[in-house]
C-alpha cells in the first residue's frame, strides 16, 4: 500500500504542471484533494503501524514545526474574533471592515483578513504545499524511491520541454484546457505565461543537474584502451539519457526567451558550483568537468543554436518603463505592508487589496505583485514572511550541511539540486511570481524536502563506503 502511495505521489507532481501549470480553481481543488487524500491514506497506515516514519521526517522536525506555525498564522487570519481584539492587533483590517458600519451592518466580530474567502483558498493551498513536503519526506525513504522520484520529475520535464520548443518552432496557436496560448513568440507549454515554464525548467534542471553529479565517477583511465571502455560504459549508462535530458531542458529554457529565467538558472548554477566545489570534501575532478561542460555545451553551442542570441538581445532591449513595469506593483504594494505590518492584508488578499494602493498611471490588472517577497510581505505581514524565510534559511542550511558532511554521492546530488534550484526560484522570485502558481510551489516544496533528505536519509550506511549502487 505504501508503494501505491508513492506511485500515487509520483504521477500527481508529473500532473501538476499540465493544466496550465494547476493556476485555475478546478484544477488546485484536484492537487488539494489528490496530495491530502494521499497524506491521510498514510497517515491511517502509520496509526495502525503498517509503516514507520522515515528517518528524514522524523529528523526535519523543524521545518515541520514552521510549517505547522505558518499554518496557524493563515488559519488565524480567517478566525472571527472580537472586534475590539482586531483594532488591536490590526488597525486598519478593522477600519476597512468598519467601513460597512454606514450601511447598518455592525460588526461584532471581525477577521485579520480582509477578504475571508481569498484567505481559506490561500489556506487549501498552503495545506497542499505542506502535505507535497511531508509526503516526499514519508514516502521517498529509500534509495530506489529516491532515485525513481527525481527521474520521473526529469523526464516528465523532457516531456514538456519537447513539446514547449516544437509549438514553438510551429508557430502554433493551442487551446489548452479552455485558455488560448500563442506559442510563437515565446515557448510556453502548457504554461500561460512563459515566465513560469521557466520556473518549472529551472528546478527540473536543477534536480537533473543533481541526478548527474549522483552518477559520477572519480575512477582515472590507465591508458586509451580503458578511456574508451569508459567512455562508452557512460554513453550506455542511465546517465548519458539524463545528460540528453538536461540538453532538451535547457534548449526549452532557452526559447522561453525568460530574461530573469535564464539569467537565474546560469547565475544560481554557477554560484551553487563554487560553493559545493568549495564545500565538498568528497567533490571530484568529474564534478568541476561536468559543471563546465553545462556551461559551455549548453549555453554556447545549444543556446547560440536556439535562440540564446534573443534572450541577450531582449536583455539588452530593456528600457527603464520595462523595469518601471515591473517594479512599480511592487513599490505600491509596500504600502499595504505599512498600513498591515504584522499579519498582512490577509492570505490570497493582494488582488482585491491593491486597486486601492495603484496610482492613476497604472491602468492595468494585477492578480499579484511581480516579486513574491513583496507580495508574501503584503499579505501575511512580516511574520509570515519571516516564517518562510526560515524554513527556507533551514533548509538551505541542511543542504550546505550535507554538502560538507555526506560521502554518499546521491546524497551529495539531492543537496546541490536543493541549493541550485532554491537559489534559481528566490533569484526569479524578484521580478516575478511563479511561487503564486500552483505547479511550482508545489516541486518548490518537493526541492526543500530533498535538501532534508539529502542530510537526514540512511546517515549511518551512507557515511560508509558503498559496494553497490
Amino acid at each position: 500500500m505504501e508503494r501505491g502511495l508513492f506511485g500515487a505521489l509520483v504521477l500527481l507532481l508529473i500532473w501538476v504542471p499540465i493544466p496550465l501549470g494547476s493556476n485555475r480553481p478546478w484544477a488546485w481543488a484536484l492537487l488539494e484533494v489528490a496530495v491530502m487524500a494521499i497524506l491521510a491514506a498514510w497517515s491511517l497506515l502509520w496509526a495502525i503501524g503498517r509503516v514507520r516514519a522515515s528517518e528524514a521526517l522524523v529528523r526535519a522536525w523543524p521545518a515541520l514545526a514552521v510549517l505547522a506555525a505558518w499554518l496557524a498564522h493563515v488559519g488565524l487570519t480567517i478566525v472571527p474574533l472580537p472586534a475590539p481584539w482586531i483594532e488591536l492587533l490590526s488597525p486598519e483590517s478593522a477600519r476597512m471592515q468598519r467601513l460597512t458600519d454606514a450601511i447598518g451592518i455592525v460588526r461584532e466580530s471581525m477577521t485579520l483578513s480582509v477578504d475571508p474567502a481569498a484567505s481559506r483558498g490561500f489556506l487549501l493551498k498552503s495545506i497542499a504545499y505542506t502535505s507535497a513536503f511531508v509526503l516526499v519526506l514519508a514516502l521517498a525513504n529509500s534509495r530506489a524511491r529516491i532515485r525513481a522520484l527525481t527521474h520521473a520529475l526529469v523526464y516528465a520535464a523532457v516531456v514538456q520541454a519537447a513539446y514547449a520548443i516544437l509549438m514553438h518552432l510551429g508557430d502554433a496557436t493551442s487551446e489548452h484546457f479552455g485558455t488560448v496560448i500563442h506559442h510563437g513568440p515565446r515557448a510556453s507549454g502548457t504554461y500561460v505565461n512563459p515566465n513560469h515554464l521557466a520556473g518549472y525548467l529551472e528546478v527540473t534542471l536543477a534536480i537533473g543537474i543533481g541526478l548527474m553529479i549522483a552518477g559520477l565517477s572519480d575512477r582515472r583511465s590507465e591508458g586509451w584502451r580503458k578511456a574508451v571502455r569508459h567512455l562508452l560504459e557512460w554513453m550506455l549508462s542511465p546517465r548519458m539519457m539524463v545528460r540528453l535530458a538536461l540538453c532538451v531542458l535547457v534548449v526549452a529554457l532557452t526559447a522561453t526567451h525568460s530574461r530573469m529565467g535564464n539569467a537565474a538558472f546560469f547565475a544560481a548554477l554557477l554560484v551553487t558550483g563554487l560553493v559545493g566545489i568549495a564545500l565538498s570534501r568528497h567533490a571530484t575532478r568529474n564534478t568541476v568537468i561536468l559543471l563546465a561542460s553545462l556551461v559551455a555545451i549548453d549555453l554556447a553551442i545549444l543556446g547560440s543554436w536556439f535562440g540564446i542570441e534573443r534572450v541577450a538581445q531582449r536583455i539588452e532591449q530593456t528600457t527603464v518603463g520595462d523595469v518601471r513595469q515591473r517594479e512599480e506593483p511592487a513599490e505600491h504594494a509596500l504600502a499595504i505592508v505599512r498600513d498591515y505590518p504584522v499579519f498582512g492584508a490577509g492570505p490570497g488578499s493582494f488582488y482585491g487589496t491593491f486597486p486601492r494602493y495603484r496610482p492613476e498611471t497604472i491602468t492595468e490588472f494585477f492578480d499579484y505583485t511581480h516579486n513574491d517577497f513583496v507580495q508574501v510581505a503584503a499579505e501575511t505581514g512580516i511574520l509570515g514572511l519571516g516564517l518562510l524565510g526560515l524554513l527556507v534559511a533551514m533548509t538551505l542550511a541542511a543542504a550546505l550541511r550535507a554538502q560538507w558532511q555526506r560521502r554518499d554521492p546521491l546524497m551529495r546530488g539531492l543537496s546541490f539540486a536543493c541549493l541550485m534550484g532554491v537559489t534559481s526560484i528566490l533569484i526569479h522570485s524578484w521580478v516575478d511570481f511563479n511561487l503564486q502558481i500552483p505547479a511550482n510551489a508545489t516541486l518548490f516544496m518537493v526541492l526543500l524536502a530533498l535538501g532534508w533528505i539529502s542530510l537526514h536519509h540512511d546517515r549511518r550506511g551512507a557515511e560508509m563506503p558503498r559496494l553497490r549502487q
